[in-house]
């Protein structure tokens, strides 16, 4: 496992230990899936994977009080990865929230909107068995909240349920798969070779001027989304926000006081420990 920490101070009576893992992207499948299916599941090897994760949930539980996922857990739903995960996320070490794969059919075979996400989640039986599009949980005087952004969007409803989390008066992480837009951010991503667009939340139509049709017309924010973003940035109960879905580690702020942690893949054995004092 390759291990990055970090250290907040919000002012707590005893420190929180967080483990933040993302991107695992478990593909598996038996003789109830198609062939398709097989064909995604033969990419890669998922034992690797799986072994990855169980080091991960293993040094949360010896030394954390919580492991924190944000999503992409799975790598599409096949029955195989939704048996999978379900017993996996029975782990009570584990605060779970949704990525666009936990809904992905074939991987990127469609335009994946709420009608898509719902028809996968409606196929795996009502979801995973734990909170796929809010979470919250609190542990150690530290309220994590997780919200599932994974189409590049956020949704009034998210932002009233946010707002009564606020209510409670606890400091709160927020985990959410696709990280918020930020500019040194964005500028790194566009410098990797091949990149077309940043895959971040909120970019500005300047900011989209580069990305292909397509992706811009994915990635664009709507009102609801702009009034999450809005929020997120001056409610100071906000201490931090977890985030995945790049496949690579960077940290950065949004504001002077609020760092975004992106993680890199879970299944490369990334792992970010965020000590909160």
């Amino acid at each position: 496992m390759e291990l990055i920490k970090n250290t907040i101070t919000v002012g707590l009576e005893r420190p929180v230990k967080l483990l933040h893992v993302t991107d695992t992207h478990i593909g598996l499948a038996d003789d109830r899936d198609d062939e398709r299916k097989h064909a995604l599941a033969g990419r890669f090897s998922s034992h690797d994977r799986e072994k990855l994760f169980q080091e991960q949930v293993d040094y949360a539980r010896q030394h954390c009080d919580l492991l924190v996922h944000t999503g992409d857990l799975i790598d599409f739903v096949s029955h195989a990865n939704v048996d999978w995960a379900r017993r996996a996320l029975q782990n009570d070490i584990i605060f779970f929230i949704a990525g666009n794969h936990e809904y992905s059919q074939y991987v990127g075979e469609a335009w994946e909107d709420n009608a898509y996400r719902m028809n996968s989640y409606m196929q795996m039986g009502y979801g995973l068995g734990v909170p796929m599009f809010f979470n919250a949980r609190v542990v150690g005087g530290v309220n994590i909240v997780g919200i599932d952004n994974s189409y590049y969007l956020f949704e009034d409803w998210h932002l009233w349920r946010l707002k009564r989390e606020a209510e409670k008066g606890l400091p709160i992480i927020l985990a959410f798969h696709d990280p918020l837009f930020e500019q040194s951010l964005y500028d790194y991503h566009m410098s990797l070779p091949g990149s077309d667009c940043t895959y971040l939340v909120g970019c500005d139509e300047e900011h989209l001027l580069p990305y292909s049709e397509f992706r811009a017309v994915q990635q664009r924010p709507d009102a609801p989304t702009l009034r999450m973003i809005d929020y997120i940035t001056h409610e100071p109960q906000i201490k931090a926000i977890l985030t995945g879905h790049l496949h690579f580690n960077f940290e950065s702020s949004l504001t002077p006081s609020l760092p975004q942690y992106v993680t890199g893949g879970g299944y490369d054995g990334y792992a970010r420990e965020l000590t909160i004092l």
